[in-house]
């Protein structure tokens, strides 16, 4: 080993010195590099190889690159770099293939090498990269796609860039991003063949054998692509995918028409089609040119375009009558509603409309419970309170157990302090099932807090520990106990703590509750905080640490506590707590021995 690391130190000689030759490095520098290159190298060298060892290595040697390149800028000194620089670069192509050979699978790697090749322009190195790579990993579409950009975008070769193409394609034969990417290629080969050829014409230069094929030049290579895709994806997305990037070139007229006839005929059905057909309308009326046009013009143009957007999506709700169809209709009214416009008019117009899509929408009973709050919301931001009160009744007919739509229907009659919120309450606790009651009474509690009297919202919590799911009652015990100190005070909170220990299931929460209103209190008892920690270690002590910490410095801190009391506390911690959790509360222990917890 010691023999193969000398001679590749020795192989470093000639650039290390031609480095101190030209001034770029000191003496000093370059035995400090050797120093560094002779541990790396050792490193790589051993039989139980490591990929970090590798990448350190590699990090190295491009870091040495960058600094030759900033001292070269900084001395104005740009030769020799055949001797130097080329002879770093084929040492870091040499590691990454060794690199890339023992782990095979790693794909950062691969990514990585390719990266450098891109940094350094090191194009030849780069293809042998890529056909590597793809020989081993040719199940990634990805992949393929970088390495055919990079032949068409980089060395202009829209022939290698084809062949990766067909390729990679033979491998994945229904990839939609593969044929998307193909069909973006041949589109571009036939642009820059276009543009080649009017420069040959204004330059009124003889074109001589050159042949651009009238074909080629309108994209039929592309609809070749684009036909033998359709045959094998189905689905809307690929079409629109496809017609999307069809639109960015200027003469792709006739194919964006086929397209369009090909998804309009085959995907009639899909919500999507009809979308798309609709958000149209408003294209089409934005490429007639606007010069000179009045701002009431542009208005009554919008408004127009909309209203053309709004026929198509009726025309799509008649002809595919589903939830979604709805849904993309109604998002595109409150897209349209959301838009800016200093027009009081248009802005009517378009509240107008969305308040009737979703009219139409409920009467149809296709409107998804979601947009039920959308709809509440638009209607209580435009003072429509009694329509939004019909509205949220008819969405708990409709989705009568449903937690969400009781608890927006009760939030909209609290807002508007109707007076019948307790009767509603009521309603919903009787169709709701009892499991996921939780935020009905949570809103019910509060609500009561703040208009019932204590006696009533007193009732209102023992009704609702009774009411709900054993785990769910937890929250309410907290809130129980938060709102009795509140009105009651210490004395009424004590009593209330000890009869709710008489069932379970607790919260952590609830005895820390219970032991910081004790400690707010002035004569706060020992005696009192004891008992709270042991009921609280009865039900937490075996997973929480740090409540039997915080029982440890309580004894050490309060004026009545005894310290004397933390030895069994800590045996009685190391006999309860189950697995790692001994470890943490002895490290933490230590700690607050030692005054740094």
């Amino acid at each position: 080993m010691a023999e193969r690391v000398e001679q590749r130190l020795e192989d470093r000689v000639p650039e290390l010195e031609q480095l101190e030759r030209v001034g770029l490095f000191t003496r000093k520098e370059i035995r400090a590099v050797l120093r560094k290159a002779s541990a790396l190298e050792y490193k790589i060298q051993r039989r139980a190889l490591r990929k970090e060892d590798f990448i350190n290595y590699i990090q190295y040697e491009v870091n040495l690159l960058e600094l030759i390149k900033k001292r070269r800028a900084r001395i104005g000194y740009s030769f020799k770099k055949d001797e130097i620089e080329h002879s770093i670069l084929h040492r870091v192509h040499s590691l990454f293939n060794r690199a890339t050979g023992k782990w095979k699978d790693d794909i950062q790697l691969w990514l990585s090498h390719v990266a450098f090749c891109k940094q350094w322009n090191a194009k030849h190195q780069l293809s042998k990269v890529f056909s590597t790579m793809l020989a081993i990993h040719s199940n990634k579409p990805a992949l393929w796609i970088m390495a055919a950009k990079w032949e068409m975008e980089t060395r202009l070769s829209s022939e290698s860039a084809r062949h990766l193409f067909l390729r990679a394609l033979r491998f994945h034969p229904e990839c939609p991003k593969l044929y998307q990417e193909y069909f973006r290629m041949e589109l571009m080969h036939a642009e820059k063949q276009r543009k080649e050829k009017k420069e040959f014409e204004q330059a009124k230069m003889d074109l001589g054998e050159l042949n651009y094929s009238e074909e080629i030049l309108n994209g039929e290579m592309a609809r070749i692509v684009y036909r033998d895709a359709s045959q094998k994806i189905k689905g809307v997305e690929f079409q629109l995918a496809v017609l999307s990037i069809a639109k960015l070139f200027d003469f792709t007229q006739d194919l964006q028409k086929e397209i369009l006839e090909s998804l309009q005929t085959r995907y009639a059905e899909e919500p999507l089609t009809w979308d798309y057909m609709a958000r149209r309308e408003l294209e089409l009326g934005s490429l007639q040119p606007t010069e000179h046009t009045t701002k009431q013009k542009k208005v009554s143009e919008m408004a127009q375009r909309e209203e053309r957007c709004c026929a198509v999506f009726d025309e799509a709700v008649r002809a595919v009558p589903t939830e979604d169809m709805w849904k993309r209709y109604i998002t595109f009214c409150l897209e349209r509603y959301k838009r800016k416009t200093n027009s009081e008019e248009l802005k009517q117009k378009r509240l107008e409309r969305t308040l009737s899509v979703f009219s139409k929408a409920h009467e149809s009973s296709l409107l998804p419970e979601a947009l039920y709050k959308q709809w509440l919301q638009l209607l209580l931001d435009s003072n429509l309170s009694e329509k939004a009160m019909e509205v949220a009744e008819a969405a708990t007919r409709h989705f009568s157990q449903s937690v969400e739509t009781w608890q927006m229907r009760l939030q909209v009659l609290i807002q508007l302090k109707r007076d019948d919120v307790t009767q509603c309450f009521e309603e919903a606790i009787k169709h709701v099932k009892s499991k996921g009651t939780l935020p009905l009474w949570t809103l019910w509690v509060e609500w009561s807090e703040d208009t019932n009297s204590k006696e009533d919202t007193e009732a209102l919590y023992q009704r609702s520990l009774h009411a709900t799911m054993p785990a769910e009652s937890v929250t309410m015990k907290e809130m129980y106990l938060d709102w009795a100190y509140r009105n009651g005070g210490y004395k009424k909170v004590k009593r209330l703590f000890t009869s709710l220990c008489e069932n379970r299931p607790f919260s952590l929460d609830f005895f820390k509750k219970m032991i910081q209103i004790e400690k707010e209190q002035e004569s706060c008892k020992m005696l009192n905080l004891r008992e709270y920690y042991e009921r609280a270690l009865r039900e937490f002590g075996s997973t929480n640490t740090d409540l039997w910490l915080d029982y440890i410095k309580e004894e050490l801190s309060h004026p009545k506590g005894k310290p004397e009391n933390c030895g069994s506390i800590h045996w009685r911690a190391m006999k309860m707590l189950q697995g790692d959790l001994v470890e943490d509360f002895v490290s933490k222990y230590t700690l607050l021995q030692t005054g740094h917890l």
